[in-house]
Parts: C-alpha cells; sequence; structure tokens
C-alpha cells in the first residue's frame, strides 16, 4: 500500500464508526436495547431481519476463509464454505417449530424447562465462548489489512475498529445492530460487486468453474463437513438464534430461509476471489483476500476493505447486543431470578469488558481458523437436543450425553487423539468428516439411551406420544 494512502485508510475507520454512531437510532427501553422494538414497541420488519441474519453471518473471517478454500480446492473449497449458510434455514425450521408447538421464548428459557437449569448453564457456558471468539476473530481480520500479524499497525487498527463498532453499540443496543445491519448489507453487496469486477474479468468464467474437482480428498469431504455441522453449528450462535425469536413466527421463518440462500450465493461468490489467485498461481496463504488486494490499486484495495469493514462491523456489534443480552437478561434465569431493573446497564458494561477481554487472542496472534474449526466440532450434540426435541417431555440426561460427548470429541479433534481409523477418505479433512459423522451418531444414541431406559417416571423423561 502506498504511504500515501495510510491516513486516508485510517481516516475511513474513524469515518466508519461516527457515521455509523450518527445514523442508528437509540433504545430508551429494554425493548429496543435487547428485542429490537422501536420506540412505539413494534418489532423488526421481516425486510430487516433479513439483511441484519444475512449481513450478521457474513462473517469477515468467513468470507477470508473462504477465499482460502478457493484458492487450494477450486470451487469446491467454495462450495465447502458455502453449504454452512445451509445452517440458518436449518435454525430457522427448527425455531419455527419450537414457538408454534413448544411455545419457546427463547434457547436458555427452552433449556432450562425442558433439560434442566444445569443443562442451560452449559450451553450458555459454550455460547459465551463463542461469543468470545466472534470478538478477535473478527478484528483480527481488519487489523491484517492495515499491517502484518503482531505488528503495530496490525494491533492499533484492530483495536481503532473495535472502538468505533462499541461506539455506535452502545447507543442502541439490538435495535441500533439492526438498523446499521441494512446500512452495511447494502454497502457490503455494492462493495462486493466492485471486488469482483476488479478481479474476476482477467479469466474467463468457465476458467474459474472449472478449477477444482470434487472428490474427498480434493475438497469434498469438507463439503461433506460443513453439511453434517449444519444441522448443529447454528444453535450455538445466538448472533443467529436471538433473531429468530423477536418477530411473528412466518415473518421470522422466510427472512430465515431467504437470508441463508443469499449467504450461500454472496460466500461463493467471494471465493471466487481465492479461485482466481489460485490460477494466477499465487500460494495459499492465511489472508488470500488481502494478498489480492494489495495488487490491486488503491481504488481496489479500498473496495476490499470496504467489504472487510462492513461484514466484521456487523458481526461485532451483533456479538457486543448478544452479550449483553446473555450476560444481563438470561444468566440471571439460571440463577432462578429475575433480570435486574438495571439489565441496560449491566448489558452496557458487558460490551465494554469484552470489547477488551475479547481482543487478547488478537493481540497473542491466534489463528483466524481456530475460531471456526474447534467449535463446530465441539457442538455436533446440540444437533438431537435440538432438532428432536420435539420428541422429548423432560430429559435432562439426554442433553448431558448428547453435549459433552461432542465436547470430547472436539478436544480429542484439537489435541489430535481421534483415531486414524476414524477418517473417511484420503483428504486433509477426511479425519475430521469421521470425527463429525461418527460423531454426530454417538451424540444421537446417547440423547434418546435415557428415554429407552425402563421405569423412567412420566415428566421426567419420555418420547411425546
Amino acid at each position: 500500500m502506498n504511504p500515501l494512502q495510510g491516513p486516508f485508510f485510517w481516516g475511513f475507520l474513524l469515518v466508519f464508526g461516527l457515521v455509523m454512531y450518527l445514523v442508528v437510532p437509540r433504545s430508551r427501553n429494554e425493548g429496543g436495547f435487547f428485542r429490537g422494538h422501536n420506540d412505539e414497541g413494534r418489532p423488526a420488519s421481516g425486510w430487516m431481519l433479513m439483511m441484519s441474519i444475512f449481513i450478521s453471518w457474513i462473517f469477515a473471517k468467513s468470507v477470508t476463509n473462504a477465499a482460502n478454500l478457493g484458492a487450494t480446492y477450486g470451487i469446491v473449497g467454495g462450495l465447502a464454505y458455502a453449504t454452512y449458510w445451509l445452517s440458518i434455514p436449518v435454525a430457522g425450521l427448527v425455531i419455527h417449530r419450537m414457538r408454534t408447538r413448544q411455545g419457546a421464548t427463547g434457547l436458555i428459557p427452552f433449556l432450562i424447562d425442558r433439560y434442566g437449569r444445569g443443562a442451560a448453564l452449559a450451553f450458555s457456558f459454550a455460547i459465551l465462548i463463542r461469543l468470545f471468539n466472534e470478538v478477535w476473530s473478527n478484528t483480527s481480520v481488519v487489523g491484517g489489512y492495515y499491517g502484518d500479524s503482531g505488528s503495530g499497525a496490525f494491533i492499533a487498527s484492530a483495536l481503532l475498529f473495535t472502538a468505533a463498532v462499541l461506539f455506535y453499540s452502545l447507543k442502541g443496543g439490538l435495535r441500533s445492530s439492526l438498523f446499521s445491519d441494512v446500512i452495511q448489507a447494502v454497502v457490503f453487496m455494492l462493495f462486493l460487486v466492485v471486488v469482483l469486477v476488479y478481479v474476476l474479468p482477467a479469466q474467463p468464467p468457465r476458467e474459474l468453474l472449472a478449477q477444482g474437482r470434487f472428490s474427498l480428498a480434493t475438497g469434498g469431504d469438507l463439503v461433506l463437513v460443513a453439511l453434517l455441522q449444519s444441522l448443529s453449528y447454528p444453535f450455538h450462535d445466538p448472533v443467529l438464534t436471538d433473531r429468530g425469536f423477536i418477530t411473528p413466527e412466518k415473518t421470522m421463518l422466510r427472512a430465515f430461509i431467504v437470508a441463508g440462500l443469499l449467504g450461500f450465493v454472496a460466500i461463493f461468490a467471494f471465493s471466487l476471489v481465492g479461485v482466481q489467485a489460485r490460477l494466477q498461481g499465487m500460494a495459499p496463504s492465511a489472508n488470500v483476500p488481502a494478498a489480492v488486494a494489495r495488487g490491486l490499486g488503491f481504488a481496489g484495495y479500498f473496495a476490499m476493505i470496504v467489504v472487510m469493514v462492513t461484514s466484521a462491523g456487523s458481526t461485532l456489534d451483533s456479538t457486543f447486543t448478544s452479550l449483553s443480552k446473555l450476560v444481563a437478561r438470561e444468566l440471571p434465569l439460571l440463577a432462578g431470578r429475575m433480570p435486574s431493573p438495571k439489565a441496560m446497564t449491566i448489558g452496557s458494561l458487558t460490551m465494554v469488558g469484552f470489547a477488551l477481554l475479547g481482543n487478547l487472542p488478537m493481540i497473542a496472534g491466534a489463528s483466524i481458523l481456530k475460531a471456526t474449526t474447534i467449535s463446530g466440532t465441539m457442538v455436533i450434540g446440540l444437533a438431537p437436543i435440538f432438532i428432536f426435541s420435539g420428541r422429548v417431555r423432560r430429559s435432562p440426561a439426554s442433553f448431558h450425553l448428547a453435549f459433552w460427548t461432542g465436547i470430547v470429541l472436539g478436544f480429542m479433534d484439537a489435541l489430535g487423539l481421534v483415531p486414524q481409523a476414524w477418517a473417511i477418505g484420503s483428504g486433509k479433512f477426511g479425519l475430521l468428516l469421521g470425527t463429525n459423522f461418527y460423531g454426530l451418531l454417538l451424540c444421537t444414541a446417547g440423547f434418546f439411551l435415557p428415554l429407552m431406559l425402563p421405569g423412567r417416571r412420566a415428566g421426567q423423561a419420555g418420547v411425546v406420544a
């Protein structure tokens, strides 16, 4: 990057935070801060919800990973990462059933009612880790456009970006997040088109789409991993699931389905940046989009930064609002207490605390890929817990056998303790595929085991007729 461009790009981060603060509405009550309602108490529209889900799940680390996989495996890599966006319709369908047939008002109250407080506590711990990872992994992506990992420019830009997002998130909580998401979604799509126009015309479309071969050894195993994880992955992301309870059921379901399809298309399209880099002989790296952007000139580089800042900003502000709701409104339920009258203040302080603590891994130089690959396997036990919840009256044992089986397998995978005999295929992700396939079977068996034991009293465990 030309040194003369430096002040312009740093100024963009300041302008981004200031503009967002000026345009987002202020929440004057808890309905706006935690549920996204306007001052008259009306919920967000279906169009606003759809745009918010779409851009909130276009994580900066996700578009980076999609391009990286495109550079490694061609279009198969892009397809693999885009497949994760099928998680959104899955979540929408399950939450719709939970709300219409089981009267659920949120995941934490639902878990307390169906599986007990211990289950809700374990689940809350898992999503706290998830949200903690969302902070540093997204600020790290933005920092990568200002300097190498660990450098002063990298850390300073990531912290400045965090402060800019925190600045406007404190103003309105979820209401400001929903409002800013619409703006960021439009800006993201416009500049995504600009980036693709800069990058893709160098090769005919047929050459791009011919890159890669679908087999277990060339990225197909990761496609299957994504399909398996899409059954569980969305439920440990409150950025997504919180939005499943703030509008009428049918409105929510339509928004989830459309947002999932749009996200699939957007992620696959951005992966073509990596496919183009592959065609040009660029070596795969931890941040292919940043490497590509450096060769695009001033306008192309700026367009890429806008794409990353808008996608990271939408995820980060949603992360802050989900953290505030979890700590201020849902954790008290685990102790059998009602939320404090000062819940908005507690939520705001939670945002500030996680803005500081959540960036420690970024400062330490942690890899952004670790924020996704480890957690995806650890939560495979959530699939039977939510998908088959309609078949259970009340069974804490079902939750714990499914949930902790997944957690143990996730740690075994992270520590390299899963036996190689579990691998399916010879590809790089063959062992991950086997771990998720056999692990999902084990978690499902664990979930149903207590329901098949004789002598269970009605109301504690059993299959609903």
